[in-house]
């Protein structure tokens, strides 16, 4: 057979292939949808069979539709490729439902309050835990911006021992009853990176920070806490689009979880698990990777912490706090210590996702990188995509090292909004300006930034961060800078931001080639909202409804009954 022959055989093939094969499981139709694929940006239609995407046109294609094909015709509701959120804490966030929820209280007498009552609900003697207050929020007449101290919370809850986390978990009240259970006392002294806050007179005010919430464990869930808490935040964030969240510090008892759920199907979305410290032992690294186990969680990094929080003055700055002089922060690990992490992890093929906030930190990070890729190579770092989470503080000198050395940006829209009312105290008018800085970053060759929430210390919603993201104003439309938003230019565009939270963020957990982009071939992980998240106005944002989250072809939440 001739050469022309034998290609035209093979194209009638093909199309015979094409022909024969059958309808679709799901079809949507009738929307706008946003594809993030540059080839075909827009499209009006969606074919799915099994957990992947064959078709996606102007409106269904012939051999699309058969009798068991399910349509749902979405009247002009807007489709992309399902949302992720880039740093969050699953089982945090489903203890966070039984816990005393104290975000937003605008005073500590309202935090002693809501902790009191709660205690009339349980018996004497039983742990009362809450999470979420910030005292940058309180009259300045409580403590003066500063951490409180226990003596009211004792007084009001003297029966129960009680642990109240900071909103950024990098800092927990205790009453007098739980000081005493874990025997801190005047004579207590915190491990390296952290610190026990005492009075002028060397008692302890019931504050820890970082490293000494170790002398302070919480009491343990129980499997089945753990596995309702597990299951409840998944329900969660799939009612808000998410197809898939970057579980940040997961532990062995955990991780032993989400296999589990995922196992038995149980798993709505899709997980990529970095393990804590302590469950990244040499077993599991000499192991390697597992991606995709059960077609929902991947166990392919490692989270690690240079150092703590701006609000709790744990982030490591190069230079001194403007609002106290005499620290200049927690740093969590030495600089050959985080060397032997990277260097080890990388050997394995696991990605390092390092916590750092302050500059110095953010810097230890990139100077680890630099001397690994030294030791390692260039390409064989780089393949193991090495991660700042937050990277709040970068002074510009460092600024340009990131897209050189392949360091990818894992940042959380929200916490500018919730931080920029008190930053500039911390930081000074000259050193905010390098703060939260998307745009400079990007600008500079960052390979783009992997967006996400760090929930339950923000909302869940990721809704709530592309409008942070687009606007850096908070929900009621104020900013220290007025309407324009806070230090305006590092604002990203409407299609930056959902970047961040789909390609960016696949990229992020090495799964640009299955998810992020609404393309045949990708995996159908789908996200419907009742309005056009990319047309509508920024204001908006907050407020659209996530009417369908498909993931693997699966309907996974459904907001109404969809025709």
């Amino acid at each position: 057979m001739t050469r022309p022959a034998l290609c035209l055989a093979l194209l009638l093939l093909a199309a015979a292939a094409r022909a024969e094969d059958p309808p679709a499981d799901l079809v949507l139709r009738g929307g706008v949808v946003h594809t993030l694929d540059p080839a075909r940006p827009r499209a009006g239609a969606v074919a799915v069979r099994g957990d992947r995407i064959v078709g996606v046109a102007d409106a269904p294609q012939a051999g699309w539709i058969g009798s068991g094909t399910r349509v749902i015709d979405l009247d002009g509701a807007c489709v992309v490729p399902g949302l992720w959120d880039a740093h969050g804490h699953l089982l945090s966030l489903g203890l966070a439902e039984a816990e005393v929820d104290l975000t937003g209280a605008r005073s500590f007498r309202e935090v002693v309050d809501r902790v009191a009552e709660r205690a009339k609900d349980v018996r004497p003697g039983e742990w009362i835990l809450g999470r979420g207050w910030d005292q940058n929020l309180w009259p300045k007449d409580e403590f003066g911006g500063e951490f409180p101290t226990h003596e009211r919370l004792s007084a009001a809850v003297p029966d129960h021992p009680v642990s109240l986390s900071r909103v950024d978990g990098h800092a927990a009240l205790l009453n007098a009853r739980a000081l005493a259970l874990h025997g801190i006392g005047p004579g207590t002294e915190a491990p390296p990176g952290g610190e026990v806050v005492k009075d002028a007179r060397g008692r302890p005010t019931g504050v820890l920070v970082d490293a000494a919430l170790a002398l302070a464990p919480e009491p343990e869930p129980t499997p089945a806490q753990m596995r309702a808490a597990l299951r409840a935040a998944a329900r969660t964030c799939v009612r808000y689009g998410l197809v898939g969240v970057h579980d940040a510090g997961v532990t062995a008892g955990s991780l032993a979880m989400l296999e589990e759920l995922a196992r038995a199907g149980q798993l709505p979305l899709r997980v990529y698990a970095m393990l804590s410290q302590s469950a990244a032992t040499g077993d599991v690294l000499a192991a390697g990777p597992r991606v995709n186990l059960h077609g929902r969680l991947t166990v392919r990094a490692i989270k690690t912490f240079v150092d703590g929080a701006l609000g709790s003055r744990g982030a490591w700055l190069l230079e001194p706090y403007a609002d106290r002089p005499d620290t200049r922060g927690l740093p969590q690990q030495s600089q050959e210590e985080l060397e032997a992490l990277l260097t080890k992890a990388t050997r394995y093929g696991f990605q390092v996702c390092a916590h750092a906030i302050g500059d110095a930190a953010v810097r230890r990070v990139l100077d680890a990188v630099e001397r690994v890729e030294a030791d390692l190579g260039r390409e064989r770092v780089r393949a193991a995509r090495p991660r700042v989470e937050h990277a709040q503080v970068v002074h510009p000198d460092d600024v340009a090292r990131f897209g050189p050395l392949g360091v990818i940006p894992s940042m959380q829209p929200t916490h500018a909004t919730s931080d920029m009312g008190w930053a500039e105290a911390r930081l000074g008018p000259e050193r905010v300006r390098s703060a939260y800085a998307w745009q400079t970053l990007l600008e500079a060759g960052a390979p783009g930034i992997a967006c996400g929430s760090d929930f339950p210390v923000e909302g869940v919603s990721p809704l709530w961060g592309l409008h942070a993201a687009v606007t850096r104003v908070d929900a009621d439309g104020k900013s220290p800078h007025g309407a324009g938003g806070w230090f305006p230019h590092q604002r990203l565009t409407r299609e930056q931001a959902l970047l961040g939270f789909t390609r960016w963020a696949c990229a992020a957990a090495f799964m640009e080639d299955d998810g992020g982009v609404i393309a045949v071939g990708r995996w159908a992980d789908l996200a419907v909202f009742d309005r056009d998240l990319l047309g509508c106005e920024p204001a908006a944002l907050r407020d659209l409804e996530a009417r369908l989250t498909i993931v693997g072809g699966q309907v996974v939440h459904e907001a109404a009954s969809p025709r």
